[in-house]
């Protein structure tokens, strides 16, 4: 980042930054969504709500294509899929940023872009990293931040950007020109721009970007302390192993199209768990599984791991006692919970970021 005026299209938490429910599955064929849970809930309660959003630029390229999303109040929802995969241009299009070819999007039940000015001064964001002057002190980007936006006290403008400082941990760096702020240290920087305010909605894009483990950890535990005083956080990521931690609430993006949405522990349920057998005779219990329909058979230090077989296939009871049966030496047998990571590749039938 350079040391000129942030673009208008990175601005967070300012007005002139135009810069709860079951799992919902997005059929391959199609983005429509379908309800797991039954009826859809009351639209006052989705903080974002989406209809067959979709923008395509020019070229014909389909960046996002007939998004219907649905965030619940009080959620920390995390918007996950691979770089590329649409996320961005659809953070872009709920906060006004860029219009989209169709469909609609609404933010606090107002739709967008045309409530901007009466919606973003109530969304804290940080979208494609914080846009700041590299000429001033970390202090300063956030004072000028702070005086952009009319609702803001000028009284009590000191008080506010110091409480924001501490609670992203750069009270000591405050007074550093920020140009020479690593790239964690500005991520920390324009998160405290998105919390000048009290939020009702706070839209990070990839907030742990440049931080190091110690970090993470830090800006997972702000954001669940920001969810338990009320305020919806909408998460974007490609680091399964973030959602998992954080978030109470997630969708899955994947080429532009969303594939499911829904509480975390339910699309983690939704995909099945890996049997795990510990044994002193791994390859007779690789054959005597893959007899029985255990797929996926790996075997590695006396552990050896498959995915069951479906309903029709034998138990886990029938399992063990093929195992036992043919005189292999089981010491534990079992079927470990399912991640989201198992739900991801479910879905998509590829890998995954786990941890970065």
């Amino acid at each position: 980042m350079g040391d000129g005026p942030p673009s208008a299209e990175r601005t967070a938490g300012t007005p002139d930054g135009q810069g709860a429910g079951g799992a919902r599955t997005a059929d391959a064929a199609g983005p429509s969504p379908r309800s797991a849970a039954g009826p859809a809930a009351d639209a006052a309660a989705w903080v974002i709500e989406t209809r067959g959003l979709t923008k395509r630029f020019r070229g014909g390229q389909v960046a996002v294509d007939g998004l219907d999303l649905a965030v619940p109040a009080g959620s920390v929802f995390g918007f996950l899929g691979p770089n590329g995969s649409g996320k961005t241009t659809t953070i872009r299009m709920l906060m006004g940023l860029i219009e989209p070819t169709s469909g609609t999007a609404r933010l606090l039940g107002r739709a967008m872009p045309g409530a901007s000015r009466t919606v973003l001064p109530k969304v804290g964001a940080l979208i494609e990293g914080p846009a700041l002057y590299g000429f001033l002190s970390g202090r300063d980007n956030l004072l000028r931040y702070d005086s952009a936006d009319p609702t803001a006290d000028p009284r009590t403008r000191g008080a506010r950007v110091a409480a924001a400082l501490d609670r992203v941990g750069l009270t000591p760096a405050a007074g550093k020109k920020a140009r020479a702020y690593s790239l964690g240290m500005k991520q920390r920087l324009g998160l405290a721009a998105a919390l000048l305010q009290p939020r009702d909605l706070l839209v990070l894009d990839e907030p742990t970007n440049g931080l190091d483990p110690q970090g993470m950890r830090e800006i997972r535990t702000l954001v669940r302390e920001l969810a338990a005083d009320g305020t919806t956080v909408f998460l974007s990521s490609h680091l399964l192993d973030e959602i998992e931690q954080v978030c109470t609430h997630a969708a899955v993006m994947a080429k532009g199209r969303l594939l499911v949405q829904g509480p975390v522990a339910e699309l983690a349920a939704g995909a099945r768990g890996r049997l795990v057998v510990t044994t002193a005779d791994p390859g007779e219990a690789v054959r005597v599984l893959k007899e029985h329909g255990v797929t996926d058979v790996e075997a590695a230090e006396g552990r050896v791991t498959g995915s069951p077989p479906g309903p029709e296939g034998p138990g886990l009871a029938e399992l063990n006692a093929a195992l036992v049966h043919a005189g292999v030496r089981v010491t534990g047998f079992g079927v470990e919970r399912a991640s989201l990571e198992d739900a991801f590749v479910a879905l998509t039938g590829e890998g995954f970021d786990v941890a970065g």
